[in-house]
């Protein structure tokens, strides 16, 4: 059977560019920053804050050395993704400074309890910055949450002035990649941690071991497999496969997550999946070493077992350590029993929590008689459905195939990545497909982990094709599982977001594979809040005239009186605006201007126009912060089709 695979990519356009220092002509109620993921709550104030290379990110005294950590972090941060030079402090925060703090009992909003550790309040004075976390993981995030807004301000120097409040929905924000059947290179596993801290996600699993599904000629000593930990360990000199990973490597793994709030589960999957095993020992395997499934009949293989969980589990950090245990032999079931029940037992006496695949409804018929005290990735409904799941009496977390799976290159399983606009518009957590979706936020659900199965083991490509296809939907992914529907509906404007924020500080070593917008130099309107008064049909939205793709376009209703409105973020000066038509132009149409959203005053019009393309109308200069195409009288039968909305300085 094939296994699971996984994703896409994606990340947001700012929903603001920041304005420079606070003036008091400054609109009141600031938009708030285009972040990735989109923030739970935002309460917007006057003006914005410029930050500038006299600026100190500062601790308290006696702060812990993962905040001092974190606060020198944030500098070097700050010095690769803009011009800032900051400095770092202890004690009290100055005029200009970013205070950072932690405080377990500050208000966080409607957070549960278990996420608390992950919020966080970023408050933007007209003077300074405070981020306060539930733990050092919330604080990290807010640090995040202000450095994308910079990236997404004008001059990458300034943040607008307001409060956000901000909490994960679930408490698992995953990804899941084998390592086991396609060496990854240390370099590549480090930079998605960074992308993963970035984007708020916090669960990187692993999988260590695996093989070839089909052997040649069906001679399992053919098959492609590997074990990717090396030991030096002379008892197990020869198993780690060529390309592993050292315990030096598994350290700086360890490093690059703690600094950016993600934990590692490692996966070592047995006793299917363990032909890397069979090799090293062939006689733990079944029918005489000829096969990828253990001899659960034999006690030398679970005995084997345990002292591999032995011999890794202190490389591991992380509290957790996933044994794997699926699409073994339905026929050998009570030695499959068995086997679970010994080595989940063996790895918590390790210290370590388990996690598994979900598998009992095959094996077993169900979970009755088997160790409660573990996680299970519900995979495939029939092997064992979420519902199932629970009902025994198991937390689980969303690794549908079906939904979440992508094998590379394959012809299953999402073989070109997961469709980011599926995912934006119709999946969060609690959706698994056919009559198992559960409750959003159901108490037994912790979240989601979609996952990269290299099941085409002889299959020529790269560990950066791969994230060719995670690119495609990693963004949506983060969005869903951190705060839901919160960026909206509209697809494109949180591509917007997700260009200008990229993948995050240190990840060079990624290349931006997504098809970024060009937006004219200068376009004040490129990227904002935009809203109109129809769209033909949803993929025609209003955020495509602000996009700066000139394949995309927001279409009206099929009637005259229709308007598309641009929310600058904050009052700017512009005195010209050019409207991309296409053949269902506007003949006779108002531009007009506001403050406030509500109080229209008409600087330009346009009357008789007889042609599809750019239409440039230019006015005195005006300072407003809304901008308006009011239409009067259409040019054709249908609605009014615009691909550009530009304002221009």
């Amino acid at each position: 059977m094939a296994r699971r695979s996984f994703l896409g990519g994606l990340v947001l356009a700012p929903l603001l560019a920041s304005t420079g220092t606070a003036t008091a002509a400054a609109e009141a109620d600031t938009a708030p920053p285009g972040v990735v993921p989109a923030l739970q709550r935002w309460t917007g104030g006057t003006g914005s804050l410029t930050l500038t290379s006299a600026s100190r990110v500062v601790v308290p005294a006696g702060a812990p050395a993962a905040l001092r950590n974190l606060a020198v972090q944030v500098v070097a941060e700050m010095a690769e993704l803009t011009s800032l030079r900051l400095t770092t402090a202890t004690g009290a925060a100055g005029r200009g400074d970013i205070a950072l703090r932690i405080d377990s009992s500050a208000d966080f909003g409607p957070v549960r309890s278990e996420l608390r550790a992950e919020a966080y309040r970023l408050t933007v004075s007209t003077t300074s910055v405070e981020i306060v976390g539930g733990g050092r993981r919330g604080v990290y995030y807010g640090t995040r949450t202000l450095l994308q807004a910079l990236l997404g301000s004008a001059d990458r120097k300034s943040v607008p002035v307001g409060t956000a409040v901000d909490h994960p929905n679930y408490a698992v924000r995953g990804f899941m990649l084998d390592v086991g059947r396609r060496y990854f290179t240390p370099e590549f596993i480090r930079s998605y941690l960074r992308w993963m801290g970035w984007l708020k996600l916090n669960t990187l699993q692993l999988h260590l071991n695996d093989n070839e599904i089909t052997p040649p000629n069906g001679d399992w000593s053919q098959a492609i497999s590997a074990f990717r930990l090396k030991s030096t360990n002379p008892a197990f000199a020869g198993l780690g496969a060529g390309q592993g990973y050292t315990r030096q490597d598994w350290d700086s793994f360890e490093d690059v997550a703690a600094a950016n709030g993600v934990t590692i589960i490692p996966e070592i999957d047995a006793p299917a999946h363990a032909r890397a095993f069979i090799e090293f020992k062939p006689e733990i395997g079944l029918n005489g070493g000829n096969s990828d499934h253990l001899d659960l009949s034999n006690p030398a293989a679970t005995e084997f077992m345990k002292s591999v969980y032995t011999e890794f589990a202190p490389w591991f950090r992380g509290p957790t350590v996933h044994i794997g245990v699926d699409e073994y032999p339905r026929e050998l079931n009570a030695q499959y029993k068995t086997y679970v029940n010994t080595i989940a037992s063996h790895v918590r006496s390790l210290g370590k929590t388990v996690n598994a695949w979900g598998s009992f409804t095959v094996m077993s018929g169900g979970g009755a008689g088997y160790d409660k005290n573990m996680v299970l990735n519900c995979w495939n409904h029939g092997w064992y459905s979420p519902k199932a799941a629970i009902a025994d009496g198991y937390k689980v977390i969303n690794s549908n195939d079906g939904l979440l799976y992508v094998v590379p290159f394959a012809d299953y399983y999402h073989g070109q990545g997961l469709d980011g606009q599926y995912i934006f518009t119709s999946w969060e957590p609690h959706v698994f497909g056919g009559n198992q979706d559960l409750t959003p936020q159901d108490p037994m659900l912790l979240g989601a982990m979609p996952a990269v199965w290299n099941d085409l083991v002889r299959a020529s490509y790269t560990e950066l094709q791969v994230h060719g296809l995670v690119e495609k939907s990693f963004a949506a992914l983060a969005q869903k599982m951190w705060s839901g529907t919160r960026a909206g509906t509209d697809y494109s404007s949180f591509l917007n977001r997700v260009g200008t924020v990229g993948q995050g500080p240190g990840t060079a070593y990624l290349p931006d594979t997504l098809v970024k917008p060009k937006p004219t130099p200068g376009d004040l309107a490129f990227g904002r809040a935009v809203s109109a008064s129809s769209s033909e049909v949803p993929s025609l939205g209003a955020s495509n005239a602000v996009d700066g793709n000139p394949a995309t376009r927001w279409a009206s209703a099929y009637t005259d009186d229709e308007w598309l409105s641009v929310d600058l973020g904050s009052r700017q000066s512009f005195s010209r605006v050019n409207l991309d038509w296409e053949t269902a132009h506007g003949k006779d149409y108002d531009i007009r201007v506001s403050d406030d959203g509500t109080t229209w005053r008409t600087v330009a019009q346009r009357r008789g126009l007889a042609r599809k393309g750019v239409d440039t109308l230019t006015f005195t200069a005006v300072m407003a912060r809304h901008v308006q195409m009011r239409g009067i009288t259409r040019a054709t039968g249908y609605g009014y089709s615009l691909h550009s909305f530009e304002v221009l300085k």
